[in-house]
């Protein structure tokens, strides 16, 4: 190990560092002594814990119980910025996060902030299973310290309010918490909205106290943190796809045997498929709560949705401009 996970958060996470340290010792019948982690940000009830599960359990399964993953939820194992630093250090084997915390390690991955791209989630998921850009990708994350084992996603994300939005002037002045990330804010700008970044613990309660005016979020979030409680309207601006990437240390990757490696990629694709199936049928499931809560669904009119990719062309120009020109091109399937 190159050095201890400083967290110190519970007694639990001091426990999975001391399996860390023996993470890779095996017993004399090949079976490892301590389950390699796997860390996330995210609760337990989310289509990113069923994607982590689902990956651990095929590990398990295709190497006959040989080898062994532990999913820690909920920030257990830290934020997603201390995932990422150990997981690059190779401290944590795996890792399952949202894409935007990523922009900061590795700036191409703004491409995924490139707001109104797609229209439905298929062609968010040809995107990113486009082998052209993935290989590219998967330069991104080596770079970065991390091997790429697959995108899978939460739908798309979208808005919650208590103003219905008929036209782009009802985004106008609408005081809109955002994740931390300069694109994400730049767009809501864009709409004359006022971006504001706070942290998500603290949404519910800036809704209630209207501090806050909306927040965007997919609608898995929306509902799992009760949300549309206090929204009169959820606005489908599907102006993001939500990707989920799985990534495991390089480092860590490296050294493991090639039939090792093997059955890591084949249980993660075998997990992406079912992480997104799941977020098709969850994201219904998770509609009729909103519905049948009194909150309602507004859908855009296709005009309003014009409007939105016209107003957002600047973010176009501004992520161009950092980032790789051939994985922009490739992203949006452009020669």
């Amino acid at each position: 190990m190159k050095r201890l996970i400083r967290f110190g958060i519970a007694a639990l996470c001091v426990v999975s560092v001391l399996a860390l340290s023996g993470c890779k010792k095996k017993s004399d019948d090949g079976v490892q002594r301590y389950a390699w982690p796997l860390g996330t940000s995210s609760p337990e009830d989310t289509v990113t814990q069923l994607y982590s599960q689902k990956f651990a359990d095929e590990v398990s399964r295709l190497s006959k119980g040989k080898m062994k993953i532990e999913v820690y939820p909920n920030s257990t194992l830290g934020g997603d910025r201390e995932l990422l630093e150990s997981c690059s250090d190779g401290d944590i084997p795996f890792v399952v996060q949202n894409t935007a915390p990523q922009v900061t390690f590795m700036p191409d991955t703004a491409v995924f902030d490139l707001p109104s791209a797609f229209t439905t989630i298929e062609e968010a998921r040809a995107a990113v299973d486009n082998p052209v850009f993935y290989k590219k990708m998967e330069k991104v994350y080596e770079k970065g310290g991390f091997k790429l084992l697959g995108y899978a996603d939460q739908g798309f994300r979208v808005m919650s309010t208590n103003k219905e939005v008929k036209s782009i002037d009802d985004f106008k002045g609408q005081k809109i918490r955002t994740m931390e990330n300069s694109y994400h804010m730049d767009f809501w700008k864009a709409l004359k909205a006022n971006p504001t970044p706070m942290t998500f613990s603290e949404v519910y309660i800036g809704l209630q106290q209207k501090t806050i005016d909306a927040q965007e979020n997919p609608y898995e979030v929306i509902v799992s943190s009760k949300l549309y409680e206090q929204q009169d309207y959820v606005v489908e601006t599907n102006h993001l796809p939500h990707y989920i990437s799985l990534i495991v240390s390089d480092e860590f990757y490296k050294d493991l045997p090639k039939d090792q490696q093997k059955i890591i990629e084949e249980a993660a694709e075998t997990a992406k498929e079912y992480a997104r199936k799941a977020s098709d049928e969850r994201i219904e499931d998770r509609m009729k709560v909103i519905k049948d809560s009194g909150t309602k669904i507004v859908a855009l009119d296709k005009k309003t949705q014009e409007d939105v990719r016209k107003a957002a062309s600047d973010i176009y120009k501004s992520i161009k401009e950092n980032v790789s020109k051939d994985i922009f091109n490739a992203y949006l399937n452009q020669k």
